[in-house]
């Protein structure tokens, strides 16, 4: 039930709220939540990586300047909105881009630029750690920028003291505790599922490994200690508290849940932390996250894989390329539509164009195109050219070209799902997808539940974010029955009254994708070819 306005005056002035701020690749979002879970304010800060002596970085500066804005302009929204000044919130959490590389020392000045995930610097040390652990370490994990950094010698290892993530990173400067949820945590190192910790096995392989180098530490003295979601990670020091509300008036001592990764945020955001089901989150890239049963038999470098924020196994497909050259096309025909005389709204040229794809013949009609704006580790692309291709005899109209942009949308997710469902014979009873792509009723939710035979969803409240997701783990911390676990917590709390459509996957329509999709993966010495020969 919606809660009234005299309830959330109260929710706010009793510190009856959760407080969550994601760090995102172009945005950081703060998000306040009452107890019903509904937002009540927001506020953001927009930013952009840099290209700096060869890596992709935020600075400190930024970092602390978007933590304190967002939250400046959320709390002034409550002060218009509500009368109310904060001065004291029931809970807080910090959710943030996982994996990249942030390096302290025993004063903790940053001994290096943040490296990103975006960074592609650590293939030597990626393949190496795979190797020796057998189990796929992915370039972007933490701890392949760190082995990295010692095969390159850098020179500030000897100082190193500490280890962390961007959401570990704000959650040491709000609290002084060295700390990281498990979700966060399965990108910086292996988790052993038993533990809920990193892979002591792998621990000790990577001390020995390079004992050698003499440190004066091992792995475990500089990495973040792990925490579950539902436990307490810290407390929001006098220190923290004027960091984050430069109006001084929020007090200390407000409780943080373990700071979290935007994939286990945007799990938790679309109710997809249960055994057997997964989400799909479409923007640039697309990523799904299949939540397994079992351990898979053996190392894919196309799956990654991490945990829930309560530690169970994730299979995680991701792929580098998604929706960019399908909005490049439809901004191709909102320009001819414009040199025709012919203003077009956005939206309805988006649900025109994708509606077209339901006319289309199961296959595509023998089109194929590729979105590679950049490579496509999936496909063994380094780099991308978007390419549109075809024979004499495909049928070439409207319908079949859009439809064949949506299958190539989600080739590459393909080619990985499809080893967990036919190789690994993982059982998935249900997707939750998201992302803008989503927006047009029906058609999006078709070709994926095409492309992964499986039910797709579209929640109402897909679209909140992993703000809103680490704020109700923030809300777990302090409302949870000990009895209820997190899979419980969201199913009969949080998304209790939420609504929603469930698409079933066409049977035509999932011979038409597997026909597609031998055709994409055939024609990929194509690309490789735009790529080799194709250079400005």
């Amino acid at each position: 039930m919606k809660a009234d306005r005299a309830s959330i005056n109260q929710a706010i002035t009793k510190g009856e709220t959760s407080l969550g701020i994601e760090f995102g690749s172009t945005r950081i979002k703060a998000v306040l939540i009452n107890n019903c879970f509904e937002t009540i304010a927001s506020g953001s800060y927009d930013w952009e990586n840099r290209l700096e002596d060869g890596y992709w970085t935020y600075s400190l500066v930024d970092i602390v300047t978007g933590l304190q804005t967002a939250y400046e302009e959320m709390r002034q929204e409550v002060e218009r909105n509500y009368g109310i000044t904060i001065r004291t919130i029931g809970s807080i959490g910090i959710s943030g881009m996982m994996h990249g590389y942030m390096a302290f020392d025993k004063t903790g000045e940053l001994l290096v630029p943040f490296r990103t995930w975006r960074n592609a610097t650590t293939g030597v040390a990626a393949k190496e750690l795979t190797d020796k652990f057998q189990f796929n370490i992915p370039e972007r994990w933490t701890i392949a920028h760190l082995y990295q950094a010692m095969l390159n010698e850098e020179k500030h290892l000897p100082r190193l003291d500490y280890v962390t993530t961007l959401a570990g990173y704000i959650h040491w400067l709000l609290t002084g505790n060295k700390a990281i949820g498990v979700g966060d945590a399965s990108g910086i190192f292996p988790i052993d599922e038993s533990t809920k910790d990193y892979d002591q096995k792998m621990v000790k392989q990577f001390d020995d490994l390079i004992s050698a180098k003499e440190y004066s530490w091992k792995l475990r003295d500089i990495f973040p200690k792990v925490y579950l979601s539902g436990e307490q990670a810290g407390e929001l020091t006098e220190i923290g508290a004027k960091i984050l509300d430069r109006s001084r008036n929020l007090q200390p001592g407000i409780s943080l849940c373990p700071p979290e990764g935007d994939a286990g945020t945007g799990m938790v955001a679309t109710n997809s932390v249960r055994k057997r089901t997964g989400n799909v989150s479409v923007g640039t890239s697309v990523f799904a996250m299949i939540v397994l049963e079992k351990d898979i038999s053996k190392v894919y470098p196309e799956i990654d894989l991490v945990t829930t924020p309560n530690g169970s196994p994730v299979a995680m497909v991701h792929a580098n390329n998604c929706s960019s050259d399908i909005n490049a096309w439809l901004g191709l025909f909102r320009e001819f539509s414009e040199a025709m005389g012919y203003e077009v709204d956005h939206n309805k040229l988006f649900e025109v164009m994708f509606n077209k794809a339901l006319e289309a013949e199961r296959d595509g009609g023998g089109l194929l195109s590729y979105g590679y704006l950049s490579g496509e580790n999936i496909t063994g692309l380094e780099n991308g050219r978007p390419l549109f291709v075809r024979s004499p005899e495909s049928n070439f109209n409207l319908a079949n070209f859009m439809r064949t942009h949506l299958f190539t949308a989600f080739g590459a997710l393909k080619i990985g799902m499809d080893i967990l469902r036919k190789q690994e014979s993982v059982v998935i009873d249900s997707i939750l997808a998201h992302g803008g792509l989503f927006k047009t009723p029906v058609v999006g939710q078709k070709i994926v539940a095409a492309a992964m035979n499986t039910p797709v969803s579209v929640m109402n409240t897909a679209g909140e974010g992993g703000a809103w997701g680490i704020a109700i783990l923030a809300s777990y911390m302090m409302v949870k029955d000990q009895k209820e676990n997190l899979e419980e917590f969201l199913d009969n709390k949080v998304f209790k009254d939420a609504g929603g459509q469930e698409i079933y996957p066409d049977s035509l329509d999932v011979q038409g994708f597997e026909i597609f999709i031998e055709r994409y993966q055939k024609g990929l010495a194509i690309e490789q070819a735009a790529v080799d020969n194709l250079i400005l």
